[in-house]
C-alpha cells in the first residue's frame, strides 16, 4: 500500500480503508484517489472480503479536491484529475462488494461526491455534507452527477447552486445518508450494518449490487426485462441452490462463496 494515506486492515470479511491526511482535511488529492483505489483492488481481490468501509482520521471526512492541483495549470492536467476522480468512483460502483461510507465530520464537494457514491452512508449527527464550488465560482459538476443520483433532484439542485451546508439530519432526509447516530456510537453502528450485510453470499450481493445500478438506469419495461435475466442466473448459482435448499430443510445456509 502506498505509505500510511490511507490506511487498510481487514477484520472478519470486512475491508476498512481509512483516509489519513486530516492535516490536509482528507483531500482527494492525486495521490490520495491513487491510494484508495489501490486499497479498493485490494478488497476487490480478498476472497475472504464481503463488505468495505471507507472512514477518515481528523474532524473532516474529506474537503473534497485539493485545489493546489486545480490551480495555475493547463486544461489537460485539471481533465487529468477529474478523470482519475471519476475512475475512483466508478471503482466503488463496480467493485462487486457493497461499500459503506462512515462519515464523521465535514464531507465537501468530491468528498459528498464520495459519500454520495457509496452504496451506504452511515453519519454521525455532527456531520456536514456541501457542495460549495459555486462560491469560489468552481461549480461541483462532477460531484453532481453523484449527489443526484443518491438524493431527491430539487434538494441536491439546492445543494449545487447555493452551496450551503445540510446537517446530518437533513442529508437522511434528502436520501444522501441511510442513518444518523450519535458520534460516539458510529463506530458499533456501521460495524453492525457491515456485519448484517457480510452474513450473506458474496456471490449473491456480487449479482445483485450489479444488477441494481444497470437497472436503475433503464426505462421501467427494459428494467424488468433485464432484472428477469438476472434472477434466472441467480437461480442457477450455486449459493442460491444452496440457499434456497437451506431454507426447504429448515437449516442454516453454508455458503461456497
Amino acid at each position: 500500500m502506498p505509505e500510511d494515506i490511507v490506511q487498510y486492515a481487514v477484520d472478519e470479511c470486512i475491508a476498512t480503508l481509512t483516509l489519513n491526511h486530516p492535516r490536509r482535511r482528507n483531500a482527494l488529492s492525486s495521490p490520495m484517489m491513487t491510494a484508495l483505489r489501490v486499497c479498493l483492488e485490494a478488497a476487490r481481490d480478498d476472497a475472504s472480503v464481503r463488505v468495505a468501509i471507507i472512514k477518515a482520521n481528523g474532524p473532516v471526512f474529506s474537503a473534497g479536491h485539493d485545489l493546489g492541483e486545480l490551480h495555475g495549470r493547463c486544461d489537460s492536467d485539471y481533465a487529468g484529475v477529474f478523470d482519475q476522480c471519476t475512475q475512483l468512483m466508478e471503482s466503488i460502483r463496480l467493485l462487486p462488494k457493497p461499500v459503506i461510507a462512515q462519515v464523521d465530520g465535514l464531507a465537501t464537494a468530491a468528498g459528498c461526491q464520495l459519500v454520495a457514491t457509496c452504496d451506504l452512508a452511515v453519519a454521525s449527527n455532527t456531520s456536514q455534507f456541501a457542495t460549495p464550488g459555486v462560491k469560489i465560482g468552481l461549480f461541483c459538476t462532477t460531484p453532481g452527477v453523484a449527489v443526484a443520483r443518491a438524493m431527491t433532484p430539487k434538494k441536491a439542485m439546492e445543494m449545487l447552486l447555493t452551496g450551503a451546508p445540510l446537517t446530518a439530519g437533513q442529508a437522511e432526509r434528502a436520501g444522501l445518508v441511510n442513518a444518523v447516530v450519535p458520534a460516539g456510537e458510529l463506530d458499533a453502528a456501521v460495524r453492525a450494518l457491515a456485519g448484517k450485510i457480510a452474513e450473506a453470499s458474496a456471490q449473491t450481493l456480487a449479482i445483485g449490487k450489479e444488477a441494481f445500478y444497470r437497472q436503475i438506469e433503464l426505462d421501467r419495461p427494459a428494467a424488468y426485462a433485464y432484472a428477469g435475466e438476472v434472477m434466472v442466473r441467480n437461480l442457477l448459482a450455486e449459493d442460491a441452490i444452496e440457499g434456497i435448499s437451506a431454507f426447504i430443510e429448515k437449516r442454516k445456509p453454508t455458503w461456497r462463496h
